[in-house]
């Protein structure tokens, strides 16, 4: 956890939401500076700001700026993050080192989550979730992401994990971890790219009203792990399968003859997805998030009447 002393910086909206007990959705940064080239990643960082705005949340991107924590960003902070060259990409274990060296930062799924559940925003919407990495039972290799989520109480709407990894062993992880998992519309895990991972999940809602009862719930039960919403890419947005299994089944190929390995595999393989698919990937990448944050939107918004 951020000790008391740590600098947070609410926006002037996200401060008067919060305290009055209005929708706020928290959105991670990394996407902007690590996840979508320019100029695409600022005009998709706007867009999930309005749909989030549009569906009736005040939108609450989290980035840090010259060792400052800001939970909400001015158009001018959104321009910095996405357009600075000295911007890194900072998980729970690496904020200390950015704030003690007045360092810039965009915040993964862990971090965003911790300084999100800090502020007291219930509610998170992000594309898809970090995990357990194919060869992990040699490289001991899984996503910080996923403890985090096992001892932070927030609600996190995603379109599953990257299909990069290992799904069937992230799901695993999942349970181990007490990390409860509902599926929005659909039985099937989705795998980020497609609608469809390969994997069943055992509980379904169909409405934002029904996900606000289960954090309701939850609270009353003082459960201190997250609440996964995995939210399907739309059908029209997802990529053909045949044409990511053979891009994923080539970029692993060359991962493998170029000797990368560990945390360097995973940007790897999403910068093959984007080359190799002449940009498809991308445009699923930004429909996903873009529907993500509208649908935490409307789940914040049920929270807040409940």
């Amino acid at each position: 956890m951020l000790s008391d002393s740590s600098p947070i910086h609410l926006h002037p909206s996200v401060e008067e939401a919060i305290q009055g007990g209005s929708p706020v959705v928290a959105l991670e940064s990394t996407i902007i500076s690590h996840g979508l080239p320019r100029p695409e990643n600022i005009r998709v960082a706007r867009e999930i700001e309005s749909i989030v705005a549009a569906n009736g949340a005040t939108p609450a991107t989290i980035a840090i700026l010259d060792g400052e924590i800001y939970v909400g960003l001015t158009n001018d902070q959104l321009e910095s993050i996405a357009n600075r060259d000295d911007v890194v990409k900072a998980s729970v274990r690496d904020l200390p080192v950015v704030l003690a060296r007045s360092g810039t930062a965009t915040t993964t799924v862990a971090a965003t989550s911790i300084i999100a559940q800090r502020v007291g925003i219930e509610v998170f919407a992000t594309g898809g979730l970090g995990g357990v990495h194919r060869q992990a039972r040699e490289t001991w290799d899984e996503s910080a992401d996923l403890t985090t989520m096992g001892n932070t109480p927030i609600t996190i709407v995603c379109s599953g994990v990257k299909s990069i990894l290992d799904v069937g062993a992230t799901l695993e992880r999942l349970e181990t971890l007490n990390i409860c998992l509902v599926g929005y519309r659909t039985e099937r895990f989705p795998g980020f790219y497609l609608a469809d991972s390969g994997h069943p999940m055992g509980w379904q809602v169909a409405e934002p009203s029904e996900i606000a009862d289960i954090m309701a719930a939850r609270q009353r039960l003082d459960l201190n792990s997250a609440l996964i919403v995995a939210n399907p890419i739309s059908p029209e947005h997802e990529l053909d399968p045949d044409l990511h299994d053979a891009t994923l089944n080539e970029g692993l190929r060359l991962a493998s003859e170029q000797h990368i390995t560990g945390k360097d595999v995973t940007p790897f393989l999403l910068d093959h997805f984007h080359r190799a698919t002449h940009g498809a990937s991308l445009e699923a990448n930004a429909a996903l998030i873009i529907a993500n944050a509208g649908l935490a939107a409307r789940i914040a918004c049920a929270r807040a009447l409940g």
